[in-house]
């Protein structure tokens, strides 16, 4: 869910190739003959998922990729692109399932270009990236295995960048006014009428105030790391990795989009991924116990972190609730996929306001102490 490297949610500015074009794409910069090519849902970006044909004696390699084109904001800070891209290839090589790049004939792992059907002559930063196999999380059944998995792999994941990847292109990741780092909820004030007066936006603007008030003065206070920013129910690929089908155990076989990256602090990546896995249960208030017991196997969080947890999870609910519907009000054309969270975020963050920050974190930390004392195999 990128939105270029300032406070604006969304400068519209999503390339509009078409198939023909794709596939020359493909030939011209990378040198490979498409076989098939289809589009993929992307927020932004354009995605497609091609297959490509090699002739007897050409290099051996994976048959699949995505052919990712940047939009033309984001294509503008190629610094950027490169540490997402830099940062892939050193999670691949650290044994995580990150896609890599497939290098052009000149080479690069990326190459500007021009094309679509957009107004002017824009130009999109376009890569090809090997692709995953597996199912988005948003797609399957989940259960409590899997919530514990993907809190052990967003804490796994923080910690790798953090400690290891050291490649200069890192600098381009503090992102001051990037709207979606979980320090800017307060940034919300400017977007939140396209919410109309409603008993939502009397949640949102508390959690703003709360957020100002509770959580910006304890930021100096977290521990600071890089975040990949955005594992939600779509950007986790999980495959089954046992035959039961009454109690389905997975594993994560992919993660993917990494254009939200940001210089940011451990627990706002469990936030994230414990709002965005209660979107996929019918048991919501529970998930976060099991998404924090995961992450606290690999990093237990402090006690200044654990008592932001509550603001941080409902900020990240209003982020995403609030920009999809400014972007909604621009683009009503792209109203569906914009609007996939909003579907259950709204009722969800209703419920954690009804029940209560005491309650909510009781069942939270209770289960995730459960899991120490009864630690999973």
């Amino acid at each position: 869910m990128s939105s270029g490297n300032d406070s604006q949610p969304q400068t519209f500015t999503k390339p509009a190739f078409g198939e023909k074009e794709a596939t020359e794409l493909v030939d011209r910069v990378f040198g490979l003959k498409v076989s098939w090519l289809r589009p993929l849902p992307s927020y932004d970006d354009q995605n497609f998922h091609v297959r490509v044909s090699r002739n007897k004696g050409a290099a051996e390699g994976a048959d699949e990729y995505v052919l990712k084109i940047t939009n033309s904001e984001d294509s503008r800070e190629p610094d950027l692109i490169e540490a997402q891209t830099q940062a892939m290839m050193f999670l691949s090589a650290e044994g995580f399932p990150s896609a890599t790049p497939y290098l052009t004939k000149d080479g690069n792992i990326m190459s500007l270009e021009s094309g679509g059907t957009g107004p002017g002559n824009k130009k999109y930063m376009v890569r090809l990236l090997t692709y995953l196999p597996g199912t988005p999380v948003a797609k399957i059944a989940t259960n409590t295995q899997l919530f514990y998995e993907i809190g052990k792999l967003a804490a796994r994941l923080d910690k790798a960048l953090s400690e290891k990847f050291h490649h200069p292109s890192a600098k381009s990741l503090h992102r001051g006014q990037f709207i979606w780092n979980l320090a800017n909820v307060p940034l919300l004030d400017r977007y939140i009428y396209a919410l109309g007066q409603n008993k939502y936006r009397e949640v949102v603007e508390q959690v703003i105030e709360q957020f100002k008030g509770k959580v910006i003065p304890k930021l100096s206070s977290f521990r600071a790391c890089i975040n990949h920013g955005d594992l939600n129910d779509h950007n986790i690929l999980v495959e089954s990795s046992s035959a039961s089908l009454e109690n389905p155990q997975y594993r994560v076989s992919g993660i993917l989009d990494f254009s939200d990256m940001s210089y940011g602090y451990y627990v706002f990546e469990v936030a994230i991924a414990i709002m965005y896995m209660m979107i996929e249960s019918p048991d919501p208030l529970s998930v976060g116990g099991h998404v924090l017991a995961g992450f606290e196997s690999v990093l237990p969080l402090t006690e200044e972190e654990k008592g932001a947890l509550f603001l941080l999870v409902s900020g990240r609910f209003s982020q995403s609730l609030v920009i999809a519907a400014h972007t909604a009000l621009q683009y009503p054309e792209n109203k569906e996929y914009l609007m996939i969270t909003a579907k259950t975020g709204w009722k969800h963050l209703m419920k954690m306001f009804e029940v209560g920050q005491e309650a909510v974190e009781k069942t939270w930390f209770e289960t995730a102490k459960a899991y120490r004392n009864h630690a999973p195999a």
